[in-house]
């Protein structure tokens, strides 16, 4: 399996300011794991805003810290491949801070929409979409990064909600946007879950009758 198989693709990896950004960061002393790290801060700060401080300038805040969770998780995989700083243990900060962060911000919207356990079975199953992709890899296939919920899906419906929110609450007072965007999530967390197992066990099938 070739390393581009185990990468998700992302287009935003072409563009100039993500290469002169990651070529600096290869060039300093900041690792690609301290990045995958930071993520996590960045979401638990993006959580805190979203939960606690769930007021149109929290959600604006929310929305930006979700931003940027994302840029490094961009940025660790640049500075690792492209910019040659990988490790040995890079696979596995590639992936657990990435469990971590989701199930912050995700916990945090069912919080925030006033359904604490919607947010939780967002985060359950955003899991699962990563543990269905990870399985199909240790069976030996490429892994599968299709949504229609993948994690650059979640957190784009997630943002739209931060800020399209932000203006509901002012102007209204109400959440609703908060509680579409996580049913939203979940159901298409959970049709993910179905489309890459379904893809896996279609390959499984062919590879065995090869």
């Amino acid at each position: 399996m070739s390393q581009d198989d185990t990468r998700r693709p992302i287009a935003a990896r072409n563009t100039g300011w993500a290469r002169r950004l990651s070529m600096a960061l290869a060039a300093s002393s900041i690792t690609p794991n301290q990045i995958s790290l930071l993520s996590i801060v960045f979401a638990a700060m993006g959580a805190a805003m979203l939960a606690w401080v769930a007021i149109p300038p929290g959600l604006l805040l929310a929305a930006v810290c979700i931003q940027l969770r994302l840029v490094c998780n961009l940025l660790d995989g640049m500075v690792a491949v492209e910019g040659g700083r990988g490790t040995a243990t890079g696979p596995l900060y590639n992936e657990f801070p990435d469990r971590v962060a989701d199930t912050l911000l995700l916990v945090a919207l069912g919080h925030a929409c006033g359904r604490p356990w919607l947010g939780w079975l967002c985060a359950v199953l955003a899991v699962l979409t990563a543990y269905v992709r990870v399985s199909g890899g240790a069976l030996g296939l490429a892994q599968d990064f299709r949504g229609p919920m993948a994690k650059p899906h979640r957190m784009a419906v997630l943002t739209a909600a931060c800020v399209i929110g932000a203006l509901e609450i002012w102007l209204h007072g109400t959440r609703w946007t908060l509680l579409v965007a996580a049913v939203v999530i979940a159901a298409g967390a959970a049709a993910t879950c179905l489309t890459r197992s379904a893809a896996i066990a279609r390959a499984l099938r062919a590879r065995g009758s090869a």
